[in-house]
């Protein structure tokens, strides 16, 4: 028969009761143990990534931007007058000079008033001519009509002289007295009015030939007119350069004012650089520049800054003090990189791929190791074009990643291998 054991019974209730306890501590630890421990980093290719080093020192701001060689000096030639096209001379990339001729232009109607203009020159310049003489003529007529009168006067003097002598002495009458004074004062009145006539003619002289001489005067500077729009139908540089652009052809009609060629000094050359608008406000004339063209740099100096803005962008001119090298020619895209100032003593590192100037940043900074990095927020300050200011968050020594992390958002940490 069995036998009761109610101590047994009692002693196993025990051992069940303790292990379950046991087993719910241990899931309880382990529960809270799971939810304390963080998630798995992501790892990250160590190649795919750009670290670089903060660090303290002097650092150099500049900007940079695109842009083409142009010349100093550009100077398009215009039709003075209406004309075809007849014959090109020169084309697009010839030396000139300023007698070199580019084109020729046809136009009778010019060549027709460059030749009336000429004729009615050559005919006042003849009445001129023939007026002078007509006026000395008329002077020395009056010349001699006054010296007659002067000596009719002299001998009717002389004759009342010695009529009145000879009346003393009883041998001549009263009435032929009276007849040579008459006749003396008569031709002294005559005298009178004919050197005042000889003067008047030889005053008239210079007013009439004024009038005359300022008509050849205005006829000449028509005529003169006239025959440079007839040299201008001859089209000819202005000055010592290169032939860039011929817009017109053989047989076109222009009118006065059209463009027909456009010159360059090709050895007087500048650098237009665009600069985006955000990064131009820190720009001033006369800062150092540096202009690559691909055959080497060329050192310059800041002349002109735009003060529109076009497409984004903000045009400075660079004066180029450096020696081009060779292969420099119009129209040659170029980079420019202008020095805005050196900033010493400061926290600096590779300007990241996020964040602009003077902003706060979430970047990777690694651990002693370098195997993980962690997100830290970092103040950024004044920016260049390869390197931007540090003013907190990174001590000198700290390797960083740069490069656009935005796909680890959600991570504030990563792994590297």
């Amino acid at each position: 028969m069995d036998i009761a054991r109610p101590d047994q019974s009692k002693i196993k209730r025990k051992k069940r009761i303790l292990f379950g306890v046991i087993a719910a501590v241990v899931l309880v630890g382990i529960t809270i143990l799971l939810a304390r421990l963080k998630p798995a980093a992501p790892t990250v290719d160590r190649n795919l990534v750009y670290l670089d080093t903060v660090k303290r020192g002097q650092m150099l701001r500049n900007v940079r931007g695109l842009g083409t060689l142009v010349p100093e000096e550009i100077r398009w030639i215009a039709a003075r007058t209406q004309g075809r096209v007849d014959n090109i001379i020169l084309r697009p990339g010839a030396v000139v000079t300023p007698d070199s001729v580019i084109l020729m232009l046809t136009n009778p109607d010019v060549e027709q008033a460059a030749a009336n203009a000429d004729s009615q020159l050559r005919a006042a310049e003849a009445e001129l001519a023939n007026l002078r003489v007509t006026l000395e003529s008329a002077v020395l007529q009056a010349e001699s009509v006054a010296a007659s009168a002067n000596a009719d006067y002299q001998t009717s003097k002389l004759r009342a002289e010695v009529n009145d002598q000879l009346f003393k002495d009883g041998l001549v009458s009263s009435l032929d007295r009276q007849l040579s004074k008459v006749t003396a004062e008569q031709a002294a009145t005559r005298h009178a009015i004919e050197q005042k006539r000889f003067a008047f003619a030889q005053a008239s002289i210079a007013p009439q030939l004024a009038v005359k001489q300022a008509e050849v005067d205005r006829l000449r500077a028509q005529a003169r007119l006239r025959r440079d729009e007839l040299e201008a139908l001859a089209v000819r540089s202005s000055m010592n350069g290169v032939l860039q652009l011929l817009p017109v052809e053989v047989g076109a009609q222009v009118q006065p004012g059209t463009n027909l060629a456009r010159v360059a000094d090709p050895t007087r050359l500048k650098a237009e650089v665009r600069v985006a608008e955000t990064q131009a406000k820190d720009i001033l004339i006369g800062q150092p520049a540096s202009i690559d063209t691909r055959n080497g740099l060329v050192a310059g100096q800041v002349a002109r800054i735009d003060p529109s803005v076009q497409n984004g962008t903000v045009t400075v001119d660079v004066r180029l003090t450096g020696e081009l090298p060779k292969g420099a020619r119009p129209d040659l895209s170029v980079d420019g990189t202008i020095e805005l100032e050196r900033l010493t003593d400061v926290l600096f590192v590779g300007r990241p791929a996020f964040g602009g100037e003077r902003s706060d940043v979430g970047i990777f900074k690694l651990d002693a190791d370098g195997s993980y990095a962690v997100r830290t927020r970092v103040k950024l300050g004044r920016s260049s074009v390869n390197t931007i200011e540090i003013v907190s968050g990174l001590a000198p020594g700290d390797r960083v990643i740069l490069s656009d992390m935005s796909q680890w958002d959600a991570n504030d940490r990563i792994k590297l291998n």
